[in-house]
């Protein structure tokens, strides 16, 4: 096994735990390394620290397997991992409240790069470090093992494969694909989901537990459900009990799904209105109409992928969240939510302060909102936890 050493100083992280090192720690890399291969990490002092992929081309050229570098690499590592967060998920009984959940959450489960969503049946599995790619076989060899599934549907398929060097990939790897959409449920919701051509894996389980939160608090209300893709927040509130509910997104094939979600559900055509229009335009012009609503949802696209961006995105968060305070009448709910990573709880809450301070109410968070107990997070990666949310009540 090939080594690389690290920079003076730059163990104290992996000594800790952190399954991350960025290039700018490495000193040198001992002999020819193909991308993604398990090289052994060493201190500048030749102390081995960890087993970890190599990704020379990116950034972040270390992630690491295991800190027993006495472990072999292989099946039955594999194997292990995998079973373990299968077997985790069992124990939360997180199939017990909906067929559409995450197996494996990344570095969460000690797999960096390696992400499996389950629908129903049907393993959905993204790969997006080399190392995971390059152990590929062995993964689906571990992920067969579990259960029989229907099918096994590959969604590696996105942007931030080419800073590993790995081109983009999605495909049938094993069993059949349904003939039409999967018809999932969670908490007594009942959603359509497009393992091929929907978003991420095909759904947002992340945000079942806020879906329920929010079907919670809806009845009698008028709500507005801003950046609904498929109308999964929509379609809570229209079962607590909503008055009637507007879903506004750019894409009509999101908006046509929506449609057959509330039908689905036996949610009577007069009770939802589906809009394609952009979210932030629509606030504004529902401001400038003088419109109120008593609830209304926000839950934007990644708005901060790098730190370059992060003071345009935090404008952006903190315009959305103005302007739907303003729409809010006293007593009004705000969920509001942010995928970006790289933007802290508490800086999100802070914006949220600094928007109710310029609209000019006085308003409580009464709610921290984020990912479900699938979307695990391990004790030495904290930035697992991305998906940040809150319940606000406007009280002027």
């Amino acid at each position: 096994m090939n080594k690389v050493f690290l920079k003076p100083g730059r163990e104290k992280s992996l000594k800790q735990r952190h399954p991350w090192v960025y290039s700018g720690a490495v000193a040198r890399v001992e002999g020819k390394v193909e991308n993604g291969e398990t090289v052994q990490v060493c201190s500048s002092k030749n102390e081995p620290l960890a087993l970890a992929a190599i990704s020379p081309a990116s950034q972040l050229a270390l992630r690491v397997w295991s800190f027993d570098c006495d472990q072999a690499i292989d099946q039955a590592f594999f194997d292990d991992r995998l079973a373990a967060a299968y077997n985790l998920r069992q124990t939360l009984n997180i199939p017990q409240h909906t067929t559409a959940w995450r197996l494996c959450s990344s570095e969460g489960d000690g797999l960096p790069g390696v992400t499996v969503d389950i629908y129903n049946d049907h393993a959905v599995i993204q790969l997006t470090s080399a190392g995971a790619e390059f152990q590929k076989n062995l993964i689906i060899n571990s992920l067969k093992k579990l259960r029989d599934w229907a099918a096994i549907y590959e969604r590696s398929d996105v942007a931030v494969r080419k800073y590993e060097n790995l081109p983009p990939r999605s495909g049938l790897l094993a069993g059949k694909l349904p003939d039409g959409l999967l018809e999932i449920s969670e908490d007594g919701r009942k959603l359509y989901v497009d393992i091929v051509n929907g978003h991420k894996s095909g759904f947002y389980c992340d945000q079942r537990e806020s879906r329920s939160m929010v079907q919670k608090f809806s009845a009698g209300k008028k709500v507005l459900n801003l950046f609904s893709y498929t109308g999964g927040f929509g379609v809570a509130a229209a079962l607590g009990g909503a008055e009637h509910v507007i879903n506004v997104d750019t894409s009509a094939p999101a908006l046509a799904m929506a449609e057959k979600n509330f039908a689905l559900n036996n949610i009577a055509p007069e009770r939802f209105e589906n809009i394609e229009a952009d979210g932030f335009s629509f606030l504004r012009k529902c401001r400038g109409e003088h419109r109120k609503f008593d609830l209304i949802v926000l839950d934007p696209p990644k708005l901060v992928d790098s730190m370059r961006n992060m003071s345009k995105g935090c404008r952006a968060y903190k315009d959305a969240m103005l302007q739907a305070f303003h729409l809010l009448d006293a007593g009004g709910m705000l969920f509001t939510f942010s995928c970006s990573g790289l933007v802290p709880r508490e800086l999100f809450a802070k914006i949220a302060a600094d928007a109710a301070c310029d609209a000019g109410c006085d308003a409580r968070i009464v709610a921290d909102l984020g990912q479900g107990a699938d979307h695990v997070i391990s004790t030495s990666f904290p930035e697992a936890r991305y998906l940040k949310g809150l319940m606000i009540v406007r009280c002027n």
